[in-house]
């Protein structure tokens, strides 16, 4: 008993003093594009945020505002590796941008913070005018739909064999009319 106990003493006292290697550092964002605290005079058409670890596909979320705090993103959040990029409506206003993030890693804890820069709007925003397309006369209709549909026939087929399979295998294993020879 008393040789567990000094084991014991003795194994808490080396864990204490011994010197901690390594820390495993946060994972922390290593460019924004608009960068942070930046005057932007053209209108950015999406906001990036890169972070030192590679991020998940699922669970990240970046809301840009504008300076009346309106949501001015498009939502639609795009990973590549390290790289989280929503796209922008049409900024309007002159003012503090803010962009709030939560990213999520692979390997870590979930990257959350926000940034603002600076926008100033044209003091004259173009209309867009759409232009007018032609379509040709002769044109033909592609069916998109014909790899799912030979796939429906496909299955169906597959489940007629299924079917006629069960009925032969019905009658082989329950007897059907079995033919009794009398001597």
């Amino acid at each position: 008993m008393r040789n567990r106990l000094k084991f014991g003493i003795f194994l808490t006292l080396a864990t204490l003093t011994l010197p901690i290697s390594s820390v495993a550092e946060a994972n922390r964002v290593v460019t924004t594009i608009p960068e942070a605290g930046s005057v932007k005079t053209e209108q950015p058409n999406s906001v990036s945020i890169t972070s030192e670890a590679a991020l998940s596909k699922q669970g990240n979320q970046i809301v840009v505002n504008d300076p009346n705090g309106i949501a001015v993103d498009d939502a639609s959040i795009t990973i590549m590796e390290n790289t989280a990029i929503v796209g922008l409506t049409q900024l309007t206003k002159t003012g503090v941008y803010t962009v709030n993030y939560t990213l999520q890693s692979k390997n870590d804890d979930p990257l959350i913070g926000s940034y603002t820069f600076l926008f100033n709007a044209p003091s004259k925003l173009a209309a867009q005018t759409p232009e007018p397309t032609t379509t040709p006369l002769t044109q033909e209709k592609v069916n998109s739909n014909s790899g799912s549909n030979a796939f429906v026939y496909t299955l169906l087929i597959l489940a007629v064999l299924v079917f006629i399979f069960l009925i032969w295998y019905t009658k082989v294993t329950f007897g059907g009319a079995k033919k009794s020879k009398r001597k």
